[in-house]
């Protein structure tokens, strides 16, 4: 121990030692990076030029440094005195802590062999890195809890099965407890935000805007969701049926099937994967959805998951849960069923009702869902250059599912020539793909084209 302790003062500072003339507020400063960072140990007693200088601190002095650390930092150091080359030296070690540890208000971290107060970004960054944001908790009120919202849920979560050994009558407190919901006394955001009477009290862009436009300026319909995350689901639901088309098919006497501009059950899918998946810790940003005369999107604050592609989001896929908590009460609620497979859904639901597949994208700082009615109308398809014969041909394709060059000849009364140059081009423009070989080849319609 000795050596090692000499080797450590014989050499540079590092991201874990640090050494000090005597004990001050840097000291603290060091003690708060290290417990941020990986642990580390100060070591008081050493000069600039390495020298063994010593301590003169009594055992009430070390007190009164304990009983600081522990007060300011809220840690608890590992304190000790050593004889180095006949001196005495002070070093005050620390662990690597499991949560944020401030000083005054302030973040510090190790880089190097320096110490460095945390800025704005870097904060930010700190608290996403190690922190759910769902599982932090705050000196809130049970009062703040809509004991009608909690019942509810129970009686979702009995019915759906996933809740077997709760009971409505239950006191509330125990319920959350039960549910991970309040840690150590005290309710976390996770709790506020699904059963919360006020939610936006706390986190006031915690909500859903559902706009209808005309275009990219022209608004038609405005609502802005708010309350508790059950609350949300079901306004914005009925806010976005009150903006899409309905049209009614008669399957017998007396009944008829409503058929929508996109499927419901897709659109639910979509709706609480953003209310569950959305990234709270950036509170300035709604989660928005835009509906347009053809197409809607829904785009919510957070990218993917690390590890999880794009591509991979049409299959199902490793569940990466942002806020574990909520996700686990929408679950237990029934309102979502296996983890990690609501995107396959969405799009299963799509292709079932005949419209093209939802797309996914990365976008604005978060995470985009495009639900389109039609890619291929005729308007559209002119937009994007086609002619004619090659607008025709599409159109015929959405009826008969795919094309080949004799048959575009005939359809469009061309040349062989003709035909292979207007198929080969609408490949080319990403809206055909082709397969086959030889004179088995044909053509069919790609599941997306650009807005």
């Amino acid at each position: 121990m000795l050596s090692m302790l000499k080797n450590n003062i014989s050499n540079n500072e590092s991201q874990t030692i640090e050494l000090k003339k005597k004990y001050g507020d840097k000291t603290l400063q060091t003690l708060s990076a290290f417990a941020n960072t990986e642990g580390g140990a100060v070591i008081i007693g050493v000069n600039d030029d390495k020298s063994i200088i010593g301590i003169d601190y009594t055992n009430k002095d070390i007190e009164k440094f304990t009983e600081q650390i522990v007060n300011k930092l809220g840690v608890h150091p590992r304190i000790r005195i050593k004889d180095v080359s006949g001196k005495p030296v002070l070093i005050i070690e620390v662990q690597k802590s499991n949560i944020p540890i401030s000083l005054d208000g302030k973040y510090y971290k190790r880089v190097g062999n320096t110490t460095r107060e945390m800025k704005a970004e870097e904060l930010k960054d700190f608290f996403i890195k190690d922190s759910n944001w769902d599982s932090l908790t705050n000196d809130y009120s049970i009062s703040e809890i809509d004991n009608n919202t909690v019942k509810r849920f129970i009686t979702m979560a009995i019915k759906a099965g996933r809740l077997k050994t709760f009971d409505e009558k239950e006191n509330t407190i125990h319920i959350l407890e039960r549910l991970k919901l309040i840690i150590n006394g005290k309710l976390t955001n996770a709790a506020i935000l699904l059963f919360g009477k006020e939610p936006q009290k706390y986190f006031i862009n915690a909500n859903v805007r559902v706009l209808r436009l005309k275009d990219d300026i022209i608004s038609i319909g405005d609502r802005l969701i708010e309350g508790n995350l059950f609350n949300q689901a079901e306004e914005a639901e009925e806010a976005i049926k009150n903006f899409i088309n309905v049209r009614y098919e008669i399957t017998g006497k007396l009944q008829r099937d409503s058929i929508w501009d996109y499927p419901l059950d897709s659109v639910r899918e979509m709706l609480l994967n953003a209310l569950i998946h959305r990234d709270y810790f950036k509170h300035n940003v709604q989660t928005q959805i835009k509906i347009f005369d053809d197409y809607f999107w829904c785009n919510n604050v957070g990218g993917l998951p690390q590890g999880i592609t794009l591509e991979q989001l049409k299959s199902v896929h490793r569940s990466v849960p942002r806020n574990p908590l909520i996700m686990d009460i929408f679950y237990r609620a029934g309102l979502v069923e296996e983890y990690g497979s609501g995107t396959e859904r969405m799009i299963r639901g799509c292709i079932e009702s005949n419209l093209p597949e939802p797309e996914f994208k990365e976008e604005f700082g978060g995470f985009s869902v495009y639900f389109r009615k039609d890619n291929y109308t005729p308007e559209k398809l002119k937009k994007l250059g086609l002619n004619e014969r090659q607008v025709k041909a599409v159109l015929y394709l959405k009826e008969k599912g795919k094309i080949a060059n004799k048959d575009y000849q005939v359809l469009n009364n061309t040349t062989r020539e003709t035909s292979k140059r207007d198929l080969e081009d609408l490949r080319n423009k990403g809206i055909l793909n082709r397969f086959g070989v030889g004179r088995n080849i044909n053509y069919k319609l790609n599941g997306s084209i650009g807005s």
